[in-house]
């Protein structure tokens, strides 16, 4: 099927980029040269760049309808981004030793878990509501694919971090440290000014680049 090639080296591409700098050999040895932070940001960095790269690469792939083109589907991203924005801010800021780091000062407290308590796996999570409401969105076979294996991909990825941490932690710092904890628990959700904010201006600017970068415009 011509018009494939570029989507599935995109999308190899992007599964590599994932898969390796966070294998135990690789993570540590980045860590150590990059520090934590740099780490941090030289992987979101890689990241977006590659997602933009797919992300267009499926635009581009043929089109085979799989799920029907109701209008409602294009209000899914709408309403799901802000939430997904948040707990990728809060995921970010705050230090998480049940999850995928963070890079907050403020040492974790399991009595105020912050966005813990919505979930231990915000960044997860927060992939999770992305892929999901712009499968929905799209509805095509590319997309189908592209956001079905991210969605999968977050939703698998709660339950093996959470026993891959509750064996490196042992049964009972696990409990002790995720007993306010949730892997998805949206009434506990609370407001923190600076991270609503940060998620706002990042929701905004998503609205914004979303179509000269992707291509097509996300407002219905």
């Amino acid at each position: 099927m011509a018009g494939w090639g570029e989507f599935a080296a995109a999308l190899a591409v992007f599964l590599a980029s994932h898969a390796i700098p966070v294998r135990p050999p690789v993570r540590p040895w980045l860590v150590g040269r990059l520090g934590l932070k740099g780490y941090f940001a030289a992987y979101s960095l890689l990241s977006v760049v590659i997602l933009v790269w797919l992300a267009g690469a499926a635009q581009r792939a043929p089109f085979v309808a799989v799920l029907p083109q109701w209008e409602i589907w294009r209000w899914a991203p709408l309403l799901a981004m802000p939430l997904a924005c948040l707990l990728a801010a809060g995921g970010m800021a705050a230090q998480n030793p049940l999850s995928f780091g963070g890079m907050g000062r403020r040492p974790f407290n399991p009595e105020y878990p912050g966005i813990l308590a919505v979930s231990r796996h915000p960044l997860l999570a927060a992939l999770a509501l992305w892929a999901g409401a712009h499968l929905l969105a799209n509805g095509d076979l590319a997309h189908v694919i592209l956001f079905g294996l991210f969605a999968g991909f977050a939703v698998m990825g709660m339950a093996l971090v959470d026993r891959r941490k509750k064996k490196d932690l042992g049964a009972e710092q696990w409990a002790a440290l995720s007993r306010n904890t949730a892997r998805f628990y949206l009434p506990a959700l609370r407001l923190n000014p600076l991270q609503a904010a940060a998620a706002l201006a990042a929701f905004l600017a998503l609205l914004l680049l979303h179509m000269p970068v992707i291509g097509y415009s996300p407002l219905p």
